[in-house]
Protein backbone atom coordinates (compact mmCIF):
# COMPACT_ATOMS: atom_id res chain seq x y z
CA UNK A 1 0.00 0.00 0.00
CA UNK A 2 2.79 2.72 1.11
CA UNK A 3 4.52 1.84 -2.76
CA UNK A 4 1.79 3.63 -4.69
CA UNK A 5 1.95 7.51 -5.16
CA UNK A 6 -1.01 8.82 -6.59
CA UNK A 7 -3.60 11.25 -5.90
CA UNK A 8 -6.89 9.19 -5.87
CA UNK A 9 -4.99 6.67 -3.73
CA UNK A 10 -4.62 9.62 -0.98
CA UNK A 11 -8.10 10.83 -1.38
CA UNK A 12 -9.53 7.25 -0.59
CA UNK A 13 -6.68 7.33 2.39
CA UNK A 14 -7.97 10.83 3.57
CA UNK A 15 -11.62 9.72 3.43
CA UNK A 16 -11.54 6.07 4.85
CA UNK A 17 -8.88 6.84 7.90
CA UNK A 18 -11.35 8.98 10.01
CA UNK A 19 -14.25 6.38 9.04
CA UNK A 20 -11.93 3.76 10.68
CA UNK A 21 -10.91 6.36 13.41
CA UNK A 22 -14.21 6.48 14.42
CA UNK A 23 -15.04 3.04 14.64
CA UNK A 24 -11.78 2.31 16.58
CA UNK A 25 -12.88 4.86 19.00
CA UNK A 26 -16.23 3.55 19.52
CA UNK A 27 -14.76 0.00 19.91
CA UNK A 28 -12.22 0.74 22.27
CA UNK A 29 -13.09 3.77 24.34
CA UNK A 30 -16.98 4.08 24.29
CA UNK A 31 -18.35 0.59 24.01
CA UNK A 32 -15.89 -0.85 27.11
CA UNK A 33 -17.14 1.98 29.24
CA UNK A 34 -20.84 2.63 28.49
CA UNK A 35 -21.79 -0.62 26.89
CA UNK A 36 -23.99 0.75 24.22
CA UNK A 37 -24.26 -0.96 20.79
CA UNK A 38 -23.09 0.78 17.49
CA UNK A 39 -27.13 2.44 16.74
CA UNK A 40 -27.47 3.40 20.05
CA UNK A 41 -23.86 5.59 19.91
CA UNK A 42 -25.44 6.86 16.34
CA UNK A 43 -28.72 7.92 18.00
CA UNK A 44 -26.58 9.64 21.22
CA UNK A 45 -24.46 11.44 18.32
CA UNK A 46 -28.05 12.25 16.27
CA UNK A 47 -29.25 13.50 19.48
CA UNK A 48 -25.92 15.32 20.51
CA UNK A 49 -25.33 17.05 17.51
CA UNK A 50 -22.60 19.32 19.41
CA UNK A 51 -20.66 16.04 20.05
CA UNK A 52 -20.09 15.59 16.10
CA UNK A 53 -17.48 18.06 15.61
CA UNK A 54 -15.83 17.17 18.66
CA UNK A 55 -15.65 13.38 17.17
CA UNK A 56 -14.69 14.58 14.06
CA UNK A 57 -11.76 16.40 14.94
CA UNK A 58 -10.45 12.94 17.21
CA UNK A 59 -10.40 11.12 14.54
CA UNK A 60 -9.00 13.56 12.12
CA UNK A 61 -5.41 12.53 14.49
CA UNK A 62 -5.26 9.17 12.81
CA UNK A 63 -5.02 11.23 9.34
CA UNK A 64 -2.09 12.95 10.44
CA UNK A 65 0.03 9.78 11.31
CA UNK A 66 -1.54 8.62 7.79
CA UNK A 67 -0.09 11.70 6.21
CA UNK A 68 3.63 11.60 8.50
CA UNK A 69 4.15 8.12 7.12
CA UNK A 70 3.44 8.95 3.49
CA UNK A 71 5.48 12.18 3.66
CA UNK A 72 8.49 9.75 5.02
CA UNK A 73 8.07 7.71 2.65
CA UNK A 74 8.55 10.48 0.16
CA UNK A 75 5.06 9.79 -1.79
CA UNK A 76 4.60 13.08 -1.67
CA UNK A 77 1.43 13.15 -3.89
CA UNK A 78 -0.71 10.37 -2.22
CA UNK A 79 0.10 12.57 1.09
CA UNK A 80 -1.06 15.62 -1.11
CA UNK A 81 -4.68 13.68 -1.39
CA UNK A 82 -4.63 12.99 2.43
CA UNK A 83 -4.25 16.83 3.19
CA UNK A 84 -6.51 17.55 0.74
CA UNK A 85 -9.22 15.32 2.33
CA UNK A 86 -8.20 16.40 5.93
CA UNK A 87 -8.28 20.28 4.97
CA UNK A 88 -12.34 19.30 3.76
CA UNK A 89 -13.23 17.44 7.41
CA UNK A 90 -11.61 20.54 8.78
CA UNK A 91 -13.62 22.84 7.04
CA UNK A 92 -16.71 20.37 7.56
CA UNK A 93 -15.84 20.63 11.23
CA UNK A 94 -15.68 24.41 10.93
CA UNK A 95 -18.84 24.81 9.11
CA UNK A 96 -20.75 22.28 11.84
CA UNK A 97 -19.55 24.69 14.67
CA UNK A 98 -20.70 28.23 12.92
CA UNK A 99 -24.35 26.27 12.46
CA UNK A 100 -24.29 25.42 15.74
Amino acid sequence: MLKKDNLPLGILLGFLTPVAAFFLYYLFVIRPHNNVGLGQFLGILKDNKQMIPKLTSICLLLNGLVFFLYTRKRRDITAKGIFLMTMLYAIGILLLKLIR
